[in-house]
């Protein structure tokens, strides 16, 4: 819901305002229901609005509560915001608006920073104080909700992507080595506060930023959980039970709390199948699902209509299905492209992106399944750390994750950006945080609080805000995943993975859906590359920009060229496509400025 984007000047000037408008005209698409702007002297905002709750004009923004002093801008949703709008008006609040903004609002004025922690849902907003006179930022547990800034020694300026920071001008665009390794070994995954970009930082999810005029910030943390078994044992029977209910509320609420119908991204999985199975066991009727498929490949198939259909007729949905043709998805890949506030290897992006346009036009809301496989450990790489038994930690992580090895990445890259390992070490700090009881306790939380933000979360986000459609994600309901940390491991990995969500479909489901093996959003084109892919790619990385860039060592790039299909990652991704997403990626984002 919404993009957002402002300024604090250091200096003593006002806040500029041509940057603000055309940071705003940017996020244009994250909103296209309404835009506004707002200034206090060396603060600006701007905003375009995505109308889901209260749709009207009184939960516009920039939101200004003139009585207590505070403004605001929003992106997001607030799933209990009923209780604490109730909460607040008993306090004594009184309420221009029906929505969840507003709360925030009251929310912060009752009880300052802490206001986060009684936050549930996704978010990522921006607080000006006028009588303090500072900025008060912050993002959501899970980082559902993007918040991206930059500052140098004059101003301080924030934005929903990236796109909308460099229109503003004035960001180094230079790549970050250390980025550039994160993006190199873990699939495009750049931990916060890090970017490709050296001019571009993001803030950490769970965390808040205040600002004040003389440019000091102060970060917080304002969410940890532990991983280990609670000190009351609990049998698998009463695991099972527990996020049954976990789940279902979190289903529940994020239909619920919206102003405008709510759909289902169904892909053929078990976990989009669940949620729509989910949804009719709490009572939701009349239910719109939606699914994409794309053109089969020798190798693999491109759709998974023969597992969403069954799902969709035993419920009875609205469904709807598209099926994409390669040529299409070639001639708009650029697009998705443009999209993206940080460049994403994920196959799956371009699919998410031509599925969001279609299913636009009927919905506003839809929920989707991202989190269940890092959640309940579904991926085909956990059972195989499991059973590793050899090395370190970040050994045993390592050799089933890692797209690229140290030593691959320095043949990868030119001369000047081979330095050290930087991802090994990373890797190894989030690994050995406390309060985990053992080393797959460690990977998952991991996943959850890091790897999942800047992969499959950061792309539903972009992909469906870019035709201003919000996606839910109820199995990263953070009470549930507090919830599943503390399950055993064992639990979640037993027959393959996610043994929770399989017992709890069966007889929701066809047993083919559950039983089957974990799909990918399949997008063969992009994993086994031949004809106008190849092209394609060949055409980006021979390009005189690339040339010029000098990013890649062009031994490398030429040896990827001469066998394209032969080399993939641990993970299954073509290295071939992750050169090119990378360098058309700076080509329409970054050389556009």
């Amino acid at each position: 819901m919404c993009g957002v984007c402002g300024e604090l000047r250091f200096d003593g000037r006002p806040a500029d305002l041509g940057a603000i408008q055309r940071m705003t005209a940017r996020l244009e698409r994250r909103g296209p229901d309404h835009g506004g702007s707002y200034s206090d002297g060396p603060l600006g905002f701007g905003h375009r609005r995505l109308a889901i709750i209260d749709l009207s004009a009184h939960a516009n923004q920039p939101m200004v509560d003139q009585e207590l002093g505070l403004s605001l801008v929003f992106n997001g949703t607030i799933y209990n915001f009923p209780e604490l709008r109730r909460e607040l008006q008993q306090a004594g609040y009184h309420f221009f608006s029906s929505g969840d903004s507003e709360v925030i609002i009251k929310a912060f004025h009752a009880w300052g920073e802490a206001c986060v922690e009684r936050f549930h849902g996704m978010f990522a907003f921006a607080l000006w104080d006028q009588q303090q006179k500072r900025l008060f930022l912050a993002r959501d547990r899970l980082g559902i909700k993007p918040l991206y800034y930059t500052v140098d020694r004059n101003r301080f300026r924030f934005a929903s992507n990236t796109q909308a920071l460099l229109s503003g001008g004035g960001v180094d665009t230079d790549i970050d080595p250390v980025s550039l390794h994160y993006q190199f070994t873990l699939h495009a995954v750049v931990p916060a506060p890090n970017t490709i970009l050296k001019g571009v930082r993001k803030l950490a999810p769970g965390h808040s930023l205040t600002v004040d005029m003389q440019g000091g910030q102060i970060e917080r943390s304002y969410w940890y959980f532990p991983a280990t078994r609670p000190e009351q044992p609990i049998s698998d029977g009463e695991w099972l039970e527990l996020i049954h209910d976990a789940l279902r509320s979190a289903v529940r609420a994020r239909n619920k709390i919206a102003d405008v119908p709510v759909g289902v991204l169904l892909s053929g999985g078990l976990d989009s199948s669940l949620l729509v199975a989910l949804l009719a066991e709490v009572g939701v009727s009349d239910l719109r699902t939606f699914s994409v498929g794309f053109e089969d490949h020798p190798d693999e198939k491109g759709s998974e209509f023969e597992y969403s259909d069954p799902v969709a007729q035993r419920y009875q949905t609205r469904h709807r299905k598209f099926l994409v043709p390669n040529s299409e998805v070639l001639q708009r890949l650029p697009e998705a492209v443009d999209a993206m506030a940080e460049p994403m290897f994920g196959q799956d992006a371009v699919a998410f992106y031509l599925l969001s346009e279609q299913v636009s036009k009927e919905v506003k809301v839809v929920q989707s399944g991202q989190g269940a496989d890092e959640v309940f450990g579904g991926y085909f790489w956990y059972p195989r750390m499991l059973a590793e038994t050899e090395g370190t930690p970040l050994q045993r992580f390592a050799k089933h994750y890692f797209d690229r090895d140290h030593e691959e990445f320095l043949h990868t890259v030119s001369v000047p950006y081979r330095g050290e390992d930087y991802t090994s070490g990373k890797i190894a700090e989030l690994l050995a945080q406390p309060d985990a009881e053992s080393f797959m306790d460690a990977v998952l939380r991991l996943d959850v609080t890091t790897l999942i933000v800047d992969d499959p979360v950061k792309r539903v986000d972009n992909m469906t805000m870019a035709w201003g459609l919000e996606a839910r994600v109820p199995f990263l309901d953070h009470k549930l995943v507090e919830l599943a940390a503390r399950c055993p491991p064992e639990l979640k990995l037993r027959e393959g993975g996610k043994y929770p969500l399989k017992v709890m479909a069966r007889g929701l489901l066809p047993d083919a859906v559950i039983d089957r093996p974990k799909g990918y959003f399949p997008m063969p084109a992009l994993k086994y590359v031949r004809g106008d892919f190849l092209t394609f790619m060949r055409e980006i990385l021979e390009s005189r920009a690339c040339r010029e860039r000098d990013l890649y060592s062009r031994a490398y790039v030429d040896m990827l060229l001469a066998a394209p299909e032969m080399h993939h990652t641990r993970l299954q991704g073509s290295k071939l496509w992750h050169l090119a997403l990378l360098e058309l990626w700076l080509q329409r984002t970054v050389d556009a400025y």
